[in-house]
Order: C-alpha cells, then sequence, then structure tokens
C-alpha cells in the first residue's frame, strides 16, 4: 500500500511538471495544446522515471539502462493513450484542455502507468 501511495505522489509531481509545461507552452509561447502535451508529457515522464527509480520502488541496484528501456516502452504507450485521449476530447468535445488532460491522466496514470510500472519497468 506504502508503494502505490508513494507512486500517486510521483505521478502529482510529473503530473505537475507536465501540465506546467503544457500551460507555459500553450500560453507565452503560444504552442498547439496538441504539441504542448505532448512535451509536457515528455518532461513529466522523465521526472517520474527518476522519482519511482529512486524513491518509490527504491530500484537502485538494476541497471539504469535496463529500466530505462522497459520505462521507454511503458511511457511510449503513455505518451499514445495521453495523445489520443487529448485528440479525440479536444476534436469531439468543447471541453477545455486542462480538463481534457486531466481526465485523460488519471485513467491512463491509474489503468496503465502504476500496473506497467510495478510489474514490469521496476520489479
Amino acid at each position: 500500500m506504502l508503494t502505490f501511495i508513494k507512486a500517486q505522489a510521483s505521478s502529482l509531481i510529473a503530473t505537475f511538471i507536465d501540465f506546467s509545461t503544457t500551460i507555459v507552452l500553450l500560453n507565452f509561447f503560444l504552442q498547439e495544446p496538441f504539441i504542448s502535451s505532448i512535451v509536457g508529457t515528455t518532461c513529466g515522464g522523465i521526472a517520474n522515471f527518476m522519482i519511482n527509480r529512486y524513491w518509490v520502488f527504491e530500484a537502485t541496484e538494476n541497471k539504469m539502462s535496463g529500466q530505462a528501456f522497459k520505462y521507454f516502452l511503458v511511457w511510449v504507450g503513455n505518451l499514445g493513450l495521453n495523445a489520443a485521449g487529448m485528440y479525440m476530447i479536444l476534436h469531439g468535445t468543447e471541453w477545455n484542455y486542462v480538463i481534457s488532460k486531466a481526465a485523460i491522466a488519471l485513467v491512463v496514470g491509474f489503468g496503465y502507468n502504476y500496473v506497467f510500472q510495478k510489474k514490469l519497468v521496476f520489479r
């Protein structure tokens, strides 16, 4: 249970980095929501990997390169699911991009990221 709680804290930090990057790119650099979301997801993913490796799963005994490769594979799926979800919501509804991104992040975070990181990347 503690690992799950720590993983959610890590996810919140990564989500903050993700969302703040997305918002800054969108509002200050006038990038499109879709591109801003992809860049934000990338920044959040890097932060999430480092926090998970060292704090959540305490998995420093394994080679970082192997973990990074597995994380990358899971992260590509995460990016695809987030991007597809953002695209569908932004083009199928009139939801605000922040609400859209939050909804997708919750679904992907609980249903995909935690499971694959625990069972595959940092086991």
